[in-house]
């Protein structure tokens, strides 16, 4: 049986600043320790503001942001060469400052540094390599796009390996009489896919859409558990999990601008994996603005979206868990003027840390599947 971790009982002060430190600890406590003569694997996530990336006397000086009072102020200081030097910097919005020797330095060191927004969209990359497109891998793009049975096969390939993987998750996280429902409507799904005898692409859509409609009614079973409601009053529908689209902040239902915690946690999740499969078509020499799923179109990612299909029940599986394992407070979240709900800085990290971690040592099982199947 799964016990969640309660918070420590701290004295009465800001809510903000309290939880802040909750997940701060939280944070530290998931780290993993390195064997010797390791390279750090974890990528260092900085958020808040106040945020600086200087080099002093050869080496990198980073100083994380502020998102609370009080805070201590954390100090990291890299030296070239250093084990202790992650591959993958992190920054989750925020303010602050770096210089163009920062940029160097990490492209020497082979460094990438990502910045995300707020609500988790990519915003920049500096690389820590050339990643110059590969003729061969882009033509492949292209045929896949131009020929209609190609595309086809390529979409069907991909959404049956997210189908098998939200029957994995339903297996691991949730055990019930709707779980097995969405089961055995992935399992139609699966062998609908495997004898389609159409060449029609909203065929595909449509069983996809399906299946995502039974999977996440099993997700109605989820219950997060809140602490310290007196004090921190919060909408009467975050206490249950009903839908993944919400009506909270437009007319029609969508996933994006999530009105509900659990929503705002898979959709900042699912950011971080789109932004990390961004990195790695781009260091594989694909080019990630030509989809098969999603339209092609200048500054949007639509290969990584195409992707990220196959990631989305191995994310939910962590947002799954740590909904198991945590007890939350409204303190965690600020809900928006448009009735968005947007994670506090430290959850975010939270989380960032948890879907980076899932990834390190080259684990994308979307890239992994697109290499045994289609383009080495």
């Amino acid at each position: 049986m799964t016990h969640r971790k309660e918070p420590e009982q701290i004295p009465e002060r800001d809510g903000w600043a309290e939880r802040s430190e909750y997940w701060i600890s939280e944070i530290s406590k998931s780290s993993r320790r390195r064997k010797l003569r390791e390279r750090q694997s974890e990528p260092l996530i900085l958020c808040g503001h106040g945020i600086s990336l200087r080099i002093q006397n050869g080496a990198l000086i980073v100083r994380e942001g502020f998102t609370h009072h009080p805070q201590e102020t954390t100090l990291h200081r890299f030296f070239r060469g250093d084990l202790n030097l992650p591959t993958r910097l992190i920054l989750l919005d925020g303010s602050g400052t770096l210089s163009f020797d920062v940029m160097t330095w990490l492209v020497e060191q082979g460094v990438s540094l990502i910045r995300m927004t707020w609500d988790g969209q990519y915003c920049a990359l500096v690389s820590g390599s050339a990643f110059p497109l590969v003729p061969a891998k882009v033509a492949f793009q292209r045929r896949l796009q131009a020929d209609r049975l190609v595309r086809l096969q390529f979409s069907i390939g991909l959404i049956a390996e997210k189908l098998r993987g939200s029957i994995t998750t339903l297996h691991s996280y949730l055990p019930s009489e709707a779980a097995v429902a969405a089961i055995e409507k992935a399992e139609k799904g699966l062998s609908m896919l495997d004898h389609l005898d159409t060449d029609d692409m909203q065929k595909v859509r449509a069983i996809e859409g399906q299946c995502a409609a039974a999977y996440f009614g099993a997700w109605r079973t989820v219950t997060p558990q809140w602490i310290g409601e007196k004090r921190f009053p919060m909408p009467s529908d975050w206490k249950i999990y009903w839908s993944r689209s919400s009506l909270r902040t437009k007319r029609t239902p969508t996933n994006s601008r999530a009105g509900h915690p659990v929503n705002s946690m898979l959709n900042y999740a699912y950011a971080v994996k789109v932004s990390l499969l961004q990195e790695q078509l781009t260091a594989r020499g694909f080019d990630q603005r030509l989809g098969v799923m999603h339209h092609s179109r200048d500054e949007y990612a639509a290969f990584a979206y195409d992707l990220i299909e196959i990631e989305r029940p191995h994310v939910d599986g962590l947002i799954l868990d740590l909904l198991k394992r945590q007890t939350f407070s409204a303190a965690d979240f600020v809900i928006r003027k448009d009735g968005a709900c947007r994670l506090s800085p430290q959850l975010a990290k939270m989380i960032a840390k948890m879907v980076t971690s899932a990834g390190a040592g080259g684990r994308y099982r979307s890239i992994d599947w697109l290499a045994r199947n289609w383009a080495g």
